[in-house]
């Protein structure tokens, strides 16, 4: 049976509340094997740990602050990060980045909420999840001078150019594909036959950016398969290469340097 990982996934969120087992055994059914679970902020942590104790062999969190939820209040949101983070251990940092396409208000406080994230996978050796939707640029400039062996992860929901791509691979990232390569006019059919498949890792965003043809309505893990499908005829891939390079990059990813996470995660906090 066909094995794969969704990378960034949010099926904690109360878009999945009335459905989220039935969501969760399609994704089995499909293959899906590991769901890794980009954390928001402060209010969807017990959400999203109570879906980790009920799904543990699928469900995976990361501990991180949205950038989307960086306010003038940014600090303690990051309190509240560093605290789980030195309790047990986490699969990411994440999802974490900069955004300029919602609100512009708060562009320094993304920028050091960054910074100080960054620091914190280089410190527990766990990769980055990056958000950079209008910002990819931007974004990059800030993680440059961060850059070294110690730093590592996904610039999710890929969707620039082939240089930025190589830029960001150059850096030790991987990209995150999802449902951006099923659309007309997304951009990467122009892309994906010139990256390297040993940099690529797929993902959904669920419950957001479906791919066609279920565009606009919730997304869900079990649509991987039509991301797959896509990505695999526009790199003049077989799936099942595809499947097995994608899933390999994630576990390199996910699954090294596991002694260095910090404390085993404790059902009772």
């Amino acid at each position: 049976m066909k094995s794969w990982t969704d990378t960034h996934a949010h099926v904690f969120v109360e878009e999945f509340d009335r459905d989220r087992e039935e969501v969760l055994r399609r994704a089995s059914g499909a293959g899906i094997e590991k769901i890794y679970m980009p954390n928001i902020d402060h209010r969807s942590i017990d959400d999203m740990l109570d879906t980790e104790r009920k799904y543990p062999n699928q469900c995976f969190p990361m501990m991180g602050l949205h950038p989307c939820s960086v306010k003038a209040d940014f600090e303690k949101e990051l309190y509240t990060v560093e605290g789980w983070l030195q309790k047990r251990r986490f699969s990411a940092i994440g999802e974490t980045g900069t955004d300029l396409y919602w609100d512009k208000t708060f562009w320094a406080e993304q920028q050091e909420a960054l910074r100080i994230q960054a620091s914190w996978a280089k410190q527990y050796r766990i990769p980055l999840i990056i958000h950079c939707r209008e910002s990819m640029d931007e974004t990059i400039e800030i993680l440059k001078p961060l850059s070294d062996a110690n730093l590592s992860g996904i610039f999710h929901c890929f969707s620039g150019s082939i240089e930025q791509a190589k830029t960001i691979m150059g850096m030790g990232f991987y990209l995150g594909i999802g449902g951006v390569a099923t659309f007309k006019n997304g951009g990467l059919d122009a892309v994906l036959p010139s990256l390297p498949l040993d940099k690529l890792v797929l993902e959904t965003d669920s419950p957001y950016l479906a791919p066609v043809p279920h565009r606009g309505k919730r997304n869900e893990p079990s649509y991987l398969e039509l991301i797959a499908a896509r990505v695999a005829a526009l790199m003049g891939l077989r799936v099942e290469d595809l499947q097995e390079a994608t899933t390999r990059n994630a576990s390199n990813l996910f699954c090294k340097n596991l002694s260095t996470l910090g404390p085993e995660p404790n059902p009772n906090v």
